[in-house]
């Protein structure tokens, strides 16, 4: 592992995230910014049906969801496995009137700032989680100086 953190994006269907790096320096920078580090930190990205059976087998939930995240962090240094369904996230930019890789970026971070210890089960929470992914997706192209 390096001092950074080892970020690790797998796919169980057809999709391919692209510019890979981009990614990682990026949930970098927002551990950073909340004053955490990365530890180790997988992405698996899959379709519904992959999702929809985590969901039921280990939250014993039986409803669709584009997130599924399993925390293991300890103190500052986040580390976790992060399950999204990319098809989730497609309906979901349909409905939100988003683009896809706009929505996809607000989920992956919304699984980093649940390691960060916000949460989204009380409207309030749910209002200070959407703050958060808005004040995070900004800093995608920010270079650090």
């Amino acid at each position: 592992m390096t001092e950074e953190g080892l970020i690790n994006f797998y796919s169980e269907n057809d999709f391919e995230l692209t510019n890979t790096k981009d990614f990682q320096n990026w949930i970098i920078r927002v551990a950073e910014s909340e004053g955490k580090r990365v530890g180790e930190i997988s992405y698996i990205f899959c379709d519904d049906d992959y999702l929809l059976k985590i969901n039921q087998q280990y939250l014993d939930h039986d409803t669709f969801t584009d997130i599924i995240s399993f925390d293991n962090t300890l103190g500052n240094i986040l580390d976790g496995d992060i399950f999204i369904s990319t098809e989730r996230v497609k309906e979901n930019s349909v409905t939100y009137n988003q683009d896809f890789e706009s929505e996809l970026k607000r989920v992956i971070i919304h699984g980093i700032l649940h390691y960060c210890g916000y949460k989204d089960k009380t409207e309030i929470d749910s209002q200070l989680m959407r703050q958060k992914e808005e004040e995070k997706i900004e800093l995608f192209h920010v270079e650090q100086s």
